[in-house]
């Protein structure tokens, strides 16, 4: 829950980065940050455990499909997000590698939520009988700590340039085009 919080926040940082620039550089402060990471830490929690608390007073079909919505809503929030900041970088004279890497951050965030934590959500929600299911589900929740990582390497700005040019040496840039002696 905390993980997605965060990919949320991720994602508005950098659609209010592209879509309202100046309003994000005088709005955006460090105290914000702090106070909208301490805000997910103690929501999560506290929602998990009310929601652990109506399982107990209410039938627990309600309270998974309850659990799922509530776990549903960042998937309209990325797909705006993403949406919004490709129709702002359009319109923009950012330079194209980093339009790539904005926007490359944003689908990264998309396919680890869609593929790590939508299985569970859609499992949480059907009533299935299924030995397997559970289990691949929770292997992908057990991935999202990785795949964070993988989030972070991916937002650094060169590092993805450095890796690439160490693994399969390639030259990211063009100057370095040699032409064949003859």
């Amino acid at each position: 829950m905390v993980s997605v919080g965060f990919m949320v926040c991720i994602a508005l940082e950098r659609y209010l980065l592209i879509a309202c620039p100046l309003w994000y550089r005088f709005r955006h402060t460090i105290k914000f940050s702090v106070v909208l990471c301490v805000v997910v830490w103690v929501l999560s929690p506290v929602s998990v455990l009310s929601l652990s608390a109506l399982s107990v007073l209410q039938d627990v079909f309600i309270t998974q499909i309850i659990m799922g919505t509530l776990f549903l809503l960042p998937l309209p929030l990325f797909i705006f997000f993403l949406g919004g900041t490709i129709r702002a970088l359009s319109a923009s004279r950012v330079p194209s590698d980093e339009k790539r890497r904005i926007v490359g951050v944003l689908v990264l965030v998309l396919l680890i939520y869609t593929l790590l934590f939508l299985p569970a959500i859609i499992l949480c929600m059907a009533e299935m009988n299924s030995v397997d299911l559970p289990f691949l589900a929770y292997v992908f929740l057990m991935l999202s700590p990785l795949a964070d990582a993988f989030l972070y390497v991916f937002m650094r700005k060169g590092t993805i340039d450095k890796l690439l040019a160490s693994v399969c040496c390639c030259r990211m840039d063009s100057n370095d085009i040699t032409s064949p002696t003859v």
